[in-house]
């Protein structure tokens, strides 16, 4: 929902007492909602059905997915934001957020991966020696049997079975 300065979201009367919130907060508001009804809308239903949120609201973020047309999908989206005012949004921004987090993680970890498996197969000199310092658990001799294979398999231009077996091992042993 993003951080909103106090000062601009109330109007004040003329003897300087606060009121109720101003228009131009109340709209930021409700894009906000709306936009956090997207989000939850892109998620799977069995993540949805976890959430713990009102029928409606459920039924309400499924049928915003299936909508074809432009005029729908905004219609759609205006009453998520006025279903999502019952309900606090707070918990769902930090679910998301660590949704967020975790496969941010994910995609590092698959990188590492990939590079570890790019440096081996592209017989850069010390990778091999360098991965085994790092990682003294590791089979060495299935490693190079791995790497041989993998390579051979690349210049005969067959398909990459070893190389596959070569990532799955460097994903179990950098997990």
């Amino acid at each position: 929902m993003g951080a909103m300065n106090e000062e601009n979201t109330h109007t004040q009367d003329d003897s300087g007492e606060r009121s109720r919130p101003s228009k131009s907060a109340m709209k930021r508001v409700a894009v906000s909602l709306q936009d956090l009804g997207v989000e939850l809308s892109a998620l799977p239903d069995i993540e949805l059905g976890g959430l713990d949120l009102p029928e409606n609201l459920v039924t309400a973020l499924r049928e915003l997915r299936r909508l074809p047309s432009h005029g729908a999908r905004l219609r759609q989206r205006q009453y998520i934001g006025k279903l999502m005012r019952s309900i606090d949004p707070d918990p769902l921004v930090e679910r998301l957020a660590e949704r967020k987090r975790r496969h941010d993680r994910d995609v590092r970890e698959f990188q590492q991966v990939e590079r570890w498996r790019d440096r081996l197969l592209g017989a850069e000199p010390g990778a091999l020696e360098e991965l085994l310092a790092a990682y003294p658990d590791s089979d060495g001799a299935m490693l190079t049997r791995l790497v041989e294979k993998a390579s051979k398999e690349r210049d005969d231009r067959r398909s990459p079975a070893a190389a596959r077996a070569l990532f799955a091992y460097l994903k179990q042993l950098l997990a």
